[in-house]
């Protein structure tokens, strides 16, 4: 701590699942470089670079490089170019998810195979082999942090496949935080509210959900970006160094919520 603000000069971090400028990723950037981190920035694709690449800029992201967690060796490229340049990596945040259109949209019930096992790959194994790629460079521990949503516990209209996805996510972080302790590397999941992103915008009749939100959580009103970096920045500094295998709730208190009647 300095002047009452986290401070995280000489720590490296990843990030992982900036897409745009509205992205809870960046928000999470933009919380760790002004708290002094250095920083690595992925991005999806050609088509996505130069969305991200001035973001990455303008946090002075010391490495840039693509990241689509389907193409063999992109991960495993990443953590060789920080291996190279930085030798250790502190903190990773992974914010990534993804599922076909169709299922999306559809049914749980009508969900393909091949639909469902992408989505898990993308949006679930890419945490785990990301853990692994890590542990190394943690030799003198570290923190994981990834992004989860109240479908994972209950259901959710229109969040379909995603929730079954979700909640293997979160049930990964408390194994990985089992497995990983005696190396001091921390694992925890942020469980982000209703937040206006491109992720969301996947989603059918999201500007409901958000409503609701701002009708039924405890603070009357939906979170902001920002309000989720800020947590993911203390989820990986030492303010948080006795916190493990948790999901961090950052949704104006919605999920405690059940039948309200007023």
């Amino acid at each position: 701590m300095e002047n009452g603000r986290i401070d995280m000069k000489g720590k490296k971090g990843l990030i992982v699942g900036v897409a745009n400028e509205h992205s809870l990723a960046w928000a999470a950037a933009r919380q760790f470089r002004d708290a002094g981190a250095d920083l690595a920035l992925t991005y999806f694709n050609d088509k996505a670079k130069p969305f991200v690449e001035p973001l990455a800029k303008q946090v002075g992201a010391e490495i840039f490089a693509p990241c689509n967690v389907i193409r063999q060796g992109e991960l495993e490229t990443v953590f060789e170019s920080i291996t190279e340049q930085w030798g250790r990596l502190d903190f990773c945040l992974h914010s990534i998810a993804w599922a076909r259109t169709d299922d999306l949209h559809g049914r749980l019930t009508d969900c393909s195979a091949e639909g469902f096992a992408e989505s898990m790959l993308v949006s679930c194994h890419s945490f785990i082999r990301m853990a692994r790629l890590a542990e190394p460079m943690m030799s003198g521990g570290g923190n994981l942090t990834t992004l989860s949503f109240l479908g994972a516990e209950k259901v959710v209209d229109h969040y379909n496949v995603m929730g079954p996805v979700k909640a293997a996510l979160e049930s990964a972080v408390r194994y990985l935080a089992h497995e990983l302790g005696r190396s001091s590397i921390r694992v925890n999941a942020l469980s982000a509210g209703a937040v206006a992103t491109r992720a969301a915008s996947g989603i059918e009749h999201f500007d409901e959900l958000l409503n609701e939100t701002i009708k039924k959580a405890p603070l009357r009103r939906a979170v902001d970006a920002d309000e989720v970096g800020r947590a993911a920045l203390f989820m990986a500094s030492e303010l948080a160094s006795g916190i493990t295998g948790e999901i961090l709730h950052v949704d104006a208190g919605y999920h405690i919520e059940g039948m309200v009647f007023h």
